[in-house]
């Protein structure tokens, strides 16, 4: 009977009983028998037995406890079921039967059954019938097939069009992703010049050049006066003046004394030795470094200015020690300056150094750059962008999986609006794209969207279906 049914039913339960009240003090029918024969008709009405629903005034000695779903199982003594709910007494007033109450069916849903109710907040409590929490809300039917030991779900069309489901194919295919790494700016080592004397020597007198200086190959630096350097040129002047010829020994000395070619040309030609030996700039660059001061005394090997050409500049950058092996020397990258608004050139890795720093775990790569202008300066800061690639890799969209800190997971699509979690192993991530190390092959499809809540269905039915006793599922 349907709720309207039973309401009108009821309706006219009650006005007959007003009216059989009437006559019922005529017949000597005392008002409480006809009060309860009002309420067991009102109840089998309502769809209750009148044994499920004792009246209020059922007096008398308990004679014995029954089921409180209406099974078989009877007690003498007060007991509980196996789920803790406590048997419900039988009164000697009551109409005391051992005939089993008849329990409804499951329910179903179209072609599906319903298994068992669960409670709406997610708590592991379940339950064979429809039922309300303390809330007054009513517990979720899970269906048949709708869950499964292994945590996979059903999901209808309509609930996957209404969360946004979108599902997406993990393909084989190159991983390209973009290593940023910081740099720095240094000289070329092939580029500095050291000028230092070869013999002791007093320095007479230096160019009008400081640090900072740029200078062009061949300009004067110092004019210096040495002994040992002035006993070498006299005796070449000698051998020349005698034989009128350079002997290569004398010659080989002057040079082995650091004076210039151009130099002991002009000795040769004039004929005249010279005390004061000028020394000039080995090569154009920029003045690092000036150490000699006119009048002092210098000795063999000390250093007077350090010179680079910074017409090329080499930049080092730091790598991860996990990226070494993707990077090989040749390759293509691009270096950006901050100091530089338009300061992004492309360049080659020039070299690899064979060596990871113990303290930050990192490789060092040498990049060179041309730097006609002279704009980019030592020790400037860089940002060098590489593109790794390599052989093909399972990937899927970065959306696709779920992180949560201790365990990476994907949603299988597996047809039909089933889905499963299924745990993975990611690798590099570029492009929008993730590397699947293991867990996902090529040609399986994912869900790409709305991951999380697909996810925590899952592991609710999971934990119930677990949780739930096999009496219950059946």
């Amino acid at each position: 009977m349907s709720a309207l049914g039973k309401l009108v039913a009821i309706t006219l339960v009650a006005a007959g009983a007003g009216w059989a009240g009437l006559k019922a003090g005529e017949g000597g029918i005392t008002l409480s028998g006809l009060r309860d024969f009002a309420e067991m008709q009102i109840a089998m009405l309502a769809g209750q037995g009148a044994v499920a629903m004792p009246g209020p005034d059922a007096t008398g000695p308990v004679i014995y406890w029954r089921h409180p779903e209406g099974l078989p199982e009877w007690s003498a003594v007060e007991v509980s079921t196996s789920d803790g709910r406590s048997f419900l007494p039988v009164f000697a007033s009551e109409d005391v039967t051992f005939d089993p109450v008849a329990v409804p069916e499951p329910e179903t849903a179209g072609d599906r059954r319903v298994l068992y109710y669960r409670n709406p907040m997610g708590l592991p409590d379940t339950s064979p019938v429809p039922k309300q929490d303390s809330m007054g809300m009513d517990y979720i039917p899970v269906y048949d097939g709708e869950s499964s030991d292994d945590g996979s779900i059903t999901v209808s069309p309509g609930k996957l069009q209404r969360t946004g489901v979108r599902t997406t194919e993990a393909v084989l295919a190159p991983l390209v992703a973009i290593l940023r790494a910081p740099g720095i700016v240094t000289l070329d080592e092939r580029r500095v010049s050291v000028i230092s004397l070869r013999a002791d020597a007093f320095i007479e007198s230096v160019a009008d050049v400081t640090t900072g200086s740029v200078i062009a190959e061949g300009a004067p630096l110092v004019t210096l006066y040495s002994p040992e350097i002035a006993q070498a040129i006299a005796q070449f002047v000698t051998d020349v003046r005698s034989e009128g010829q350079q002997r290569p020994g004398a010659r080989q000395r002057l040079e082995n004394l650091g004076i210039p070619a151009e130099v002991i040309d002009r000795i040769a030609a004039e004929g005249q030795a010279t005390v004061s030996i000028p020394i000039t700039a080995p090569r154009s660059g920029v003045v690092l470094e000036r150490m000699a001061v006119e009048g002092m005394m210098s000795e063999a090997g000390e250093t007077l200015f350090r010179i680079a050409d910074i017409s090329t500049i080499w930049v080092i950058a730091e790598v991860p020690e996990a990226t070494l092996m993707e990077i090989a020397e040749g390759d293509e990258v691009r270096v950006s300056f901050r100091g530089l608004a338009d300061g992004s050139m492309t360049g080659r890795i020039d070299a690899i150094y064979p060596e990871v720093d113990m303290m930050t775990r990192t490789g060092k790569l040498r990049i060179e750059l041309p730097n006609p202008d002279g704009r980019l300066r030592a020790n400037m800061f860089a940002e060098v962008e590489i593109s790794l690639g390599g052989a093909p890799v399972v990937k899927v969209p970065e959306g696709a999986v779920i992180d949560t800190g201790d365990r990476q997971v994907v949603i299988l699509d597996l047809g039909e609006g089933r889905f499963r979690p299924e745990p993975v192993t990611v690798g590099r991530r570029g492009g929008g794209m993730i590397e699947i190390v293991s867990g996902v092959a090529a040609g399986d499809v994912v869900v790409s969207t709305a991951t999380f809540l697909i996810d925590a269905e899952s592991n609710l039915n999971a934990a119930l279906a677990a949780l739930a006793t096999p009496e219950v599922q059946q």
